[in-house]
């Protein structure tokens, strides 16, 4: 029997980056790789679409919460 292929195969993009001590970071002022981590009403990507582990996960989240205060991404669609 062949293997099985996958359809919806999608490429993971790597957002985090790491510092040379190997920590992961995300950059809040990189505004177009935080907008490609949200859905067009805002949300943010879970963690199962990003390809992130938890640690990254957080780290990606408070880079767009930290945007959003500073005004740099909108908090809900109406201005995306």
């Amino acid at each position: 029997m062949p293997p099985h292929k996958s359809k919806h195969h999608t490429r993971h993009i790597k957002i985090v980056r790491k510092d040379p001590k190997g920590n992961p970071w995300v950059d809040y002022k990189d505004i177009d790789e935080l907008r490609r981590m949200m859905t067009p009403n805002g949300k943010i990507y879970s963690r199962k679409r990003l390809g992130t582990n938890a640690v990254e996960q957080r780290r990606v989240s408070q880079a767009i919460k930290r945007a959003r205060y500073m005004g740099l991404l909108p908090y809900t669609s109406g201005t995306l």
